[in-house]
């Protein structure tokens, strides 16, 4: 057995403290830009039972973010899709994540309603092939303060969306999660 002596450590404390501290201001530069975090990603892995998968990313642009959603695995037709409070896909069927992320307290409805959830983001709708892909923009969602959707959950469900039913819009079990990251443009 390999024993570690007190030089060592300080070496490997000092290599640590560099990686963590010394890179860290480049690393957030990267990310962040001058104008603060500019893209995000959620890759959705499926819960337990089903086979949904897939990658969205959020991008900062002049008029909001832009919503850029590529999944698969899914029954044809429309499936409910919103922005959850906790970024935690442990959980078999996606349950921690939490309810629909809403810190401005509004109803849920669709995603162009004038009040609705900050994480309702409506339908997707799945062809034949049970491939979704959606480009939006929307005006609401925001990187920054406590509206931020970075760390949040994102979640495919198995029904769709109705926009009216409270809190959840009735779209079911969710067959898909995944966190919501900022990553480099």
């Amino acid at each position: 057995m390999r024993k570690t002596t007190g030089t060592g450590f300080i070496t490997f404390a000092g290599i640590v403290a560099l990686v963590l501290f010394g890179c860290s201001g480049g690393e957030k530069a990267a990310h962040e830009g001058k104008g603060g975090i500019v893209k995000a990603i959620a890759v959705l892995h499926p819960t337990q039972g089903n086979t949904a998968n897939g990658v969205v990313t959020f991008t900062k642009v002049k008029n909001g973010i832009r919503v850029d959603a590529y999944v698969a695995g899914l029954s044809p037709g429309l499936h409910g899709f919103h922005i959850h409070e906790f970024g935690d896909c442990s959980a078999p069927d996606g349950a921690l994540a939490g309810g629909h992320f809403n810190p401005g307290g509004m109803p849920h409805a669709g995603p162009t309603a004038a009040k609705h959830h900050e994480g309702d983001l409506g339908n997707l709708e799945a062809n034949q092939e049970g491939i979704a892909r959606l480009e939006w923009t929307s005006p609401t969602l925001s990187f920054e303060g406590p509206d931020s959707i970075v760390g949040r959950g994102l979640i495919v469900h198995i029904s769709p969306d109705d926009l009216a039913t409270q809190p959840t819009g009735n779209s079911g079990a969710r067959v898909a999660c995944g966190a919501i990251g900022v990553t480099k443009e």
